[in-house]
């Protein structure tokens, strides 16, 4: 696939309700439609692992998938199988208790693809060998200076602004901290990578040293007693938690840059916080639905330039208690500069964990056509979008269209999955967080594209080996990193 443009965005439906709430959507199975264009899910056909206890080419455990991008170059069919490269991004290393100074990195894995027909058996004894995956080679990410970075939380470091550099997470090693979460990469190999300290957008040249930082808005910088404090609440040894825990207004911890990527004509990036910043009812897990999008003008890599803002609706469920809670956002892959698809799920279900069932797992269709561009508005100063969860009256969210269930019961099974008990091997992991597309190559189906969707395994294996000392994961957990891949037709997208 050399190339896709955007399609125009029509307006569609209803608009959300200053409440929180989310709204009626027309949609038939397996399909939504947006903007008077319809969306097909044709459902999994691939599914494929990596081990566990894989090993990078420095000799530690690896990661697995935060962020994903699809080399689009290398991306080619021959007859019923393809194949080409992924990129995926490990998040700040094996943290059970605490972080640790993990060097960040990008791995790179090659990727071969032999799909299933969209609705078929696959053959017997190889439900999960339709992805071919594997491990080739890993590039550290080097500081401006030169030096190495750490996924340690940076506690209250903050390296002075200097240059075109703004303020910087900082451990108290003088590493600069990164907990990276999505990748873009360009055609000439440079990446932009999204952060959950900051939160902030780095862009790193094609051997990973740091060639600028975005700061977001000020609303969404973290603040302490006045301050900005980057810290996320998980010291690593001998250093101190922060005070307060929690930032008093800005992301929340652990709550950063989640989800980022480019529109597919090049001209700008979509960044979304995971859920809603402190002052808009993130400080409380039922009230943070109201998240935002930034959208960058990214003519000039190096000085991103946010041209458009939106109030973007997170997912609300029922859990297991009845109680009604958030899913947060995981990853996004732009449509557009009006649409994208954000990946959402609950947390603490799935294997590894002692939760075995999620009850929330999805990949909706976000439409910012409609929404108000709150933009170098009083909103980016700090003015509440959402106090307590509801919506300020003067602006009209995004809506968010479900588009596919990664917890389809009957889908899972055909590869031999399931969600819940019993809580092995083939019970999903909890975290799935990375997306690409890739065309399917068909000249009879010039809409339809393979969504690869990656979870990140947070380094669980019974034979680990980070930062020079072996680990095993608490309670026997051996979790691969998998892919799962589905069929999409996204009309509007032309190669």
């Amino acid at each position: 696939m050399k190339s896709i443009r955007p399609y125009a965005s029509r307006l569609f439906a209803a608009v959300l309700a200053a409440s929180a709430a989310i709204p009626a959507v027309a949609s038939a199975e397996n399909s939504a439609t947006v903007g008077g264009l319809t969306f097909v899910n044709k459902g999994l056909v691939g599914i494929g692992r990596i081990p566990a206890n894989e090993r990078d080419k420095f000799g530690e455990t690896f990661g697995s998938g935060s962020g994903m991008a699809v080399d689009q170059a290398a991306w080619s069919r021959d007859g019923a199988s393809y194949k080409g490269t992924l990129y995926l991004l490990p998040d700040r290393g094996y943290n059970a208790v605490g972080t640790v100074d993990y060097r960040p990195r990008l791995n790179t894995i090659s990727i071969g693809l032999t799909p299933t027909a969209p609705g078929a058996a696959p053959e017997a004894g190889k439900e999960q060998s339709g992805v071919d995956a594997k491990l080739v080679d890993s590039t550290l990410f080097i500081d401006d200076k030169g030096g190495d970075m750490t996924g340690l939380d940076p506690e209250s470091g903050v390296r002075p602004a200097a240059g075109d550099f703004p303020p910087l997470p900082q451990a108290t090693n003088g590493k600069i901290a990164l907990d990276n979460e999505a990748i873009t990469r360009m055609a000439d190999g440079t990446m932009f990578v999204s952060d959950e300290y900051g939160p902030y957008i780095y862009h790193f040249s094609a051997d990973g040293h740091l060639l600028s930082a975005t700061q977001p808005p000020k609303a969404l910088l973290p603040m302490r007693k006045g301050a900005l404090s980057f810290a996320s609440n998980n010291p690593g040894p001998g250093a101190s938690t922060p005070d307060p825990k929690d930032p008093e207004t800005g992301r929340q911890n652990n709550q950063g840059l989640e989800g980022m990527a480019m529109t597919p004509d090049g001209k700008f990036i979509i960044s979304v916080l995971q859920s809603a910043a402190r002052q808009d009812g993130g400080d409380s897990g039922s009230t943070r639905q109201n998240t935002r999008a930034m959208i960058y003008d990214a003519a000039d890599p190096d000085h991103l330039k946010l041209v458009h803002e939106y109030v973007v609706p997170l997912p609300v469920f029922k859990d297991a208690k009845d109680k009604t809670t958030i899913a947060a956002e995981s990853e996004i892959v732009a449509l557009s500069d009006k649409t994208f698809l954000m990946l959402a799920r609950d947390s603490g279900n799935g294997q590894g964990l002692k939760g075995d069932t999620s009850l929330y797992r999805k990949v909706g269709i976000v439409d910012v056509s409609a929404a108000t561009d709150i933009a170098g508005s009083d909103f980016d100063a700090g003015k509440p979008i959402a106090p307590k969860g509801v919506v300020d009256p003067s602006l009209t969210p995004a809506t968010l269209t479900p588009f596919i269930d990664l917890n389809d019961k009957a889908e899972l099974a055909r590869f031999g999955l399931h969600n819940g008990t019993p809580n092995d091997k083939n019970n999903l992991s909890e975290k799935w967080e990375a997306m690409g597309l890739a065309s399917v190559l068909d000249p009879n189906l010039p809409d339809d594209y393979f969504l690869f969707v990656a979870n990140d395994n947070d380094f669980l294996t019974q034979d680990g080996f980070q930062v020079g000392a072996a680990y095993k994961a608490d309670g026997g957990a051996d979790v691969d990193t998998m892919f799962q891949v589905f069929q999409v037709t996204l009309p509007g997208l032309k190669k």
